[in-house]
């Protein structure tokens, strides 16, 4: 089963995922399509040594820049990287999808091209964050800003069994991202979805506080994707602003150098952990189609991590069981 990759997809392509993509089929021995420019793509793999039998290349004349509108894609750039990336899929062969591209983009043409599991009626995006006890799955952080309680309810059931089989978790619980922990707290949305996901998802825990999403209190978290999406943003720049007001406090003080050295390995595990290139890809659940989008300014490494994260998406044979799941 081939993985497809956008070739053009992010700020630093395709130099990047080009090499990510290479790391990849070293490190995994999958077989992945690359698409876009197929001049520049060739001119990429110049770089590197690899067995060329794991890599082929689909040309797609154009390219979507990271500022274009979502719609862009289906209206001006039919022949995009991501539409005929994407289009790929209803083929037999070619199991996910990987774009470090326009996130807009990525979601508007999965739509349209793959079309939406029955049982769902917005896609949404899940994404991985560290925590005290291990990993909490939260959706949604980006696909869909204006949700329905009923909306909720979907990304639950998909973060379910997500959580099952990719995460681990027999029974993962369900937190919805709340300002307070009682069930009478939130606008609208939150009250109803409190209500709807209490009758009707018996691994939901109730309302979880922002200050949780990192202690693991949960498996998984549900929201909004305005609220997940700034919870999202938030979290990566305090992630990379206390890194570097940590370093500039250790270089005022030798004492503080010399400790440093001596929990190098330490910090470097909890540097680990933070990284969102150790996750590759957030899956964008609720399409017909493993699909996976990745941060814009993902390095190789985070490529590579991505193509990792579609490999076992196509092993557990999710997109089957979340089906499944919604059938139910």
């Amino acid at each position: 089963m081939k993985i497809v990759v956008d070739a053009m997809g992010g700020d630093f392509a395709p130099g990047n995922i080009v090499a990510g993509v290479v790391d990849a089929v070293k490190e995994y021995h999958v077989c992945v399509t690359l698409v876009g420019l197929s001049e520049r793509i060739e001119e990429e793999l110049k770089k590197y040594q690899f067995p060329k039998d794991l890599i082929e290349i689909v040309h797609a004349a154009e390219v979507v820049a990271m500022n274009d509108a979502a719609t862009v894609v289906m209206r001006q750039k039919r022949q995009s990287s991501i539409n005929v990336g994407m289009g790929l899929l209803k083929k037999e062969g070619y199991g996910a999808f990987v774009s470090a591209g326009n996130t807009g983009a990525c979601v508007a043409a999965s739509t349209f091209i793959l079309g939406l599991i029955p049982g769902v009626d917005r896609p949404g995006i899940g994404c991985i964050f560290p925590s005290l006890k291990n990993f909490t799955l939260m959706i949604d952080v980006g696909a869909n800003t204006a949700a329905k309680p009923e909306h909720l309810l979907q990304y639950a059931k998909m973060a379910k069994v997500y959580a099952q089989e990719v995460m681990g978790r027999p029974s993962p619980t369900i937190g919805l991202l709340n300002i307070g922990e009682e069930e009478c707290k939130g606008t609208g949305l939150e009250k109803e979805a409190y209500k709807i996901l209490e009758e009707k998802e018996p691994l939901f825990i109730g309302n979880v506080e922002a200050n949780e999403v990192f202690t693991g209190k949960t498996d998984c978290i549900v929201c909004d994707g305005y609220v997940g999406n700034i919870t999202l943003k938030v979290a990566e720049g305090l992630m990379e602003s206390a890194g570097k007001l940590l370093k500039r406090e250790i270089k005022k003080n030798l004492i503080a150098i010399l400790g440093a050295k001596m929990l190098q390995s330490s910090l470097n595990e909890a540097r680990k952990s933070v990284d969102y290139s150790e996750y590759g890809g957030a899956p964008l659940l609720g399409v017909d189609g493993l699909v996976l989008i990745s941060h814009g300014r993902s390095s190789p490494k985070a490529i590579k991590n991505a193509v990792r994260c579609a490999k076992e998406e196509i092993e557990h044979n999710i997109l089957k069981k979340i089906k499944e799941e919604m059938v139910k």
